[in-house]
């Protein structure tokens, strides 16, 4: 099975030598599971010619807000709208799952309580799993159609189910424990307040749930039978 990557941000310069850009995290990631891969530099408006091209996507995080003007968001909406319709299994982390819901019809915003950073406890009903975060923004009205299947004390919409189409989580289960340590030093000092920093920093050594979530990823590209295609809701805008 071909996954397509496609990429919104990069991972900071300091790290990118030693650690891998995003697509490398995630081809980690995946790494069990016997995909193939191919990637879109899609910030740089390098977009798949059709979304029959690969037989799922991936959409990373970014630095970027979703709510943003970029040359990239509208058409990356319109892509998330085709792959929606032609019933290619979509998934989504942090910024792609922000961007995907808004696509969608919810609404993307910085969240009142600021930064939520380092290992994170998420509910996931039958199981509570412990993953990395990085982020201000988050989903904060569910887009039509949109099921929550994951939530944290200060992320209520922190992982979205829509039927069989695509599945976004907010969190990074792509970056370990060192990656976020590295984060934290070279991105975050100055920008996220200290107290967070350092409560995060504090949880560097927790255990992670990164393979829980990759089998999951794995699984809902594995198990995905495409069907007859149908419309989905409106483009925004």
């Amino acid at each position: 099975m071909r996954i397509g990557i496609l990429q919104t941000g990069e991972s900071p310069d300091a790290l990118r030598a030693e650690m891998g850009d995003y697509p490398d995290l995630f081809e980690t990631l995946l790494s069990e599971h016997g995909f193939d891969f191919r990637r879109y530099r899609v910030m740089s408006m390098d977009f798949p010619a059709s979304v029959h091209d690969c037989d799922g996507w991936l959409i990373t995080g970014s630095r970027f807000g979703a709510y943003e003007d970029h040359p990239f968001i509208k058409p990356l909406e319109a892509f998330i709208h085709e792959a929606y319709a032609a019933r290619v299994p979509v998934v989504g982390i942090c910024f792609g799952h922000q961007i995907i819901a808004q696509a969608m019809g919810g609404r993307v915003e910085k969240y009142p309580g600021g930064w939520t950073v380092g290992p994170t406890d998420y509910d996931f009903g039958t199981e509570t799993l412990t993953l990395n975060a990085w982020h201000q923004d988050q989903v904060v009205e569910l887009p039509p159609g949109a099921q929550v299947i994951a939530r944290s004390p200060t992320c209520e919409n922190a992982a979205l189910l829509y039927d069989d189409r695509m599945l976004t989580v907010q969190p990074h289960p792509e970056f370990s424990r060192d990656f976020i340590g590295g984060l934290i030093e070279k991105r975050g000092r100055g920008l996220v307040p200290e107290d967070r920093l350092d409560a995060a920093v504090a949880r560097l050594d927790d255990g992670l749930n990164r393979q829980n979530m990759a089998g999951r990823i794995a699984a809902f590209f594995l198990d995905h039978r495409p069907t007859e295609a149908t419309p989905g809701p409106a483009p925004r805008g």
